[in-house]
């Protein structure tokens, strides 16, 4: 069994036991997730430092930069270590002015699982989440054609796993009626609470839950009390929400980004933040 002293212990995808603080790679790629970055050493430098604090779950995707970030993830990682989980997404490809066009027919989802195993250099893909909605959140309608299709590589032994991204509920059930899912990951954060029924339902089943944007979305009173608890804690307001979101569900797994190696050993640290009942009191006014 996977024994971890990063904050959160770890969780159960499926048959892979993950850590519950994991790391997101999208910021690795270039300026709005476009080309390659700047620092190529400090990228494949925050990747490496990652595994080496033991964090066993990698977010990524091949529309980041497009292909950049898993690209990366090979140079820097691959042969991987047996305890290492990466998790993709596919559903949506990149346009020249760095939009995020839905690619989501068979044909568009087959090839971009293809290409997911060619960049990365495996024979099989531990999860892969299909992308939904747009960039301005989920949308509703049937998810059923394109997560038929996963579930058919599933069959075919390409993927191990199955997730939806930027779901409503109503999606949710929909993939479940298809094939079982181990992760949900949404936009969810202390000022934005609408999948917290989701969240509850999620934790019954033992289905993960994995929020982006931890800190986005943030109206300026709401980053106010958010500020006033991080001062008086003496953190940084990442820190004080990344320990709330474990705080709040078991299932929660957490997959912040930076492109620092720096400020991922701080994301680290700041998780592992306690906070008392009054805190916890204070922070649930923010969504409100």
């Amino acid at each position: 069994m996977l024994t971890t002293s990063l904050p959160g212990g770890t969780w159960t995808l499926g048959g892979l036991t993950v850590t519950r603080f994991g790391y997101g790679a999208m910021q690795l790629a270039g300026p709005g997730v476009m080309g390659p970055p700047a620092d190529r050493d400090g990228a494949l430098a925050v990747l490496r430092t990652a595994v080496e604090l033991g964090i066993t779950h990698i977010d990524t995707s091949a529309a980041y930069g497009p292909q950049v970030t898993n690209q990366l993830i090979r140079e820097a990682l691959h042969p991987y270590p047996d305890s290492l989980h990466i998790v993709t997404k596919v559903g949506a490809n990149r346009d020249p002015q760095g939009g995020w066009p839905p690619a989501r027919d068979p044909r568009s989802l087959r090839r971009s699982v293809r290409e997911n195993l060619e960049t990365l250099g495996l024979d099989v893909l531990d999860l892969v989440n299909l992308r939904l909605g747009d960039a301005a959140g989920p949308r509703p309608g049937s998810l059923a054609e394109a997560f038929e299709t996963l579930a058919d590589l599933q069959r075919q032994g390409l993927i191990r796993h199955l997730g939806v991204s930027n779901a409503t509920p109503e999606q949710v059930a929909e993939a479940q009626a298809i094939a079982p899912i181990v992760c949900v990951q949404n936009m969810y954060n202390l000022a934005h609470r609408r999948d917290d029924e989701l969240i509850d339902a999620l934790a019954g089943q033992g289905v993960a839950y994995v929020p982006f944007f931890p800190l986005g979305g943030f109206s300026p009173l709401q980053s106010s009390v958010l500020s006033t608890v991080a001062a008086r804690l003496e953190a940084a307001p990442m820190s004080v929400a990344l320990a709330w979101l474990l705080r709040r569900s078991p299932n929660i797994l957490l997959i912040p980004g930076t492109s620092s190696a720096a400020h991922l050993r701080e994301n680290v640290a700041g998780a592992a933040l306690s906070l008392s009942d009054d805190d916890l009191a204070e922070l649930e006014t923010i969504g409100r």
